[in-house]
């Protein structure tokens, strides 16, 4: 079974009635600091029907300590709490969206793909859904509250010393830019450079320009060309594990389980003594 819909999959889902669509719009960032959660004035302004927005920030990720990492995992009970709120139910199929080729969408169907709840992601997101000219709506949406119940949401996400034993036996993905892999910059974090062992593999490559993921015998290419075939132990990481999500997505897709580590870079290089390696 796909990990993702097209739009004219979501839209006979919707006309049946059989699933609750989210959306997690976000940004890193936003000039001038609105104190909105990033990507909620998108969402009012437009979004598919019946879609409810899903603050990233304080829904599918906790404030912690530095040395936790920019995004440290929430709690099963934050993410239960949150996805009763979207109005899901036991049983209920839930969509994901966004307009960042699927990378944030992907952290919500991470977390509640490890829940059990059967969970997609909207391939190409809502740029996809305009071009096809579906349906839109503006406002807020604040359905009745669902019951779902949730498993351990960390079941398959790794600590920091799991991670660093990834590499002696099995394939460690790093999937940020290949200039912060080497270490020839670092915009965010307060050491520039990578994990020992690790092997770069950006997340964009998987992505076409449209924000759709590329054919499947492309995807098995690119993780084939990192040393990843059939059994191969795999973990992936990032900047503070959003991007490492999607990069579990597209392994998923292509038939291949994975592990996060959602520390990642910001944790381990806020984590004294853990060794940095540079270059290619």
């Amino acid at each position: 079974m796909s990990h993702l819909v097209s739009v004219n999959e979501l839209a006979d889902l919707m006309r049946d009635g059989a699933v609750r669509v989210i959306d997690v719009r976000w940004r890193l960032s936003v000039p001038g600091g609105s104190v909105q959660p990033e990507g909620v004035q998108e969402y009012l302004r437009g979004h598919i029907p019946g879609a409810v927005f899903v603050d990233l920030e304080s829904e599918l990720t906790r404030h912690g300590r530095p040395d936790e990492g920019r995004h440290p995992l929430p709690s099963t009970s934050q993410v239960q709490d949150a996805t009763r709120r979207w109005g899901v139910n036991d049983g209920d199929v839930v969509v994901a969206y966004d307009d960042a080729g699927g990378l944030p969408a992907a952290r919500a169907w991470w977390l509640l793909r490890q829940g059990g709840v059967d969970v997609r992601v909207l391939d190409g997101g809502w740029q996809a859904w305009k071009d096809a000219g579906g349906d839109t709506e503006t406002g807020d949406v604040t359905p009745e509250p669902g019951t779902a119940t949730l498993a351990d949401v960390s079941r398959d996400s790794l600590t920091i010393d799991e991670a660093a034993e990834v590499p002696a036996s099995g394939v460690l993905l790093d999937v940020r830019a290949p200039e912060r892999f080497r270490g020839e910059t670092e915009p965010l974090d307060p050491i520039a450079g990578h994990i020992p062992g690790a092997v770069n593999l950006p997340t964009g490559r998987h992505v076409a320009s449209d924000g759709t993921l590329l054919d499947l015998k492309t995807l098995k290419k690119n993780f084939a060309d990192a040393g990843i075939g059939d059994g191969t132990p795999v973990a992936a990481y990032c900047g503070s594990g959003i991007t490492a999500a999607h990069t579990a997505l597209v392994l998923a897709e292509a038939g291949i389980d994975a592990k996060i580590f959602h520390g990642s870079w910001s944790q381990w290089s806020n984590t004294p003594g853990r060794p940095v390696a540079t270059g290619e």
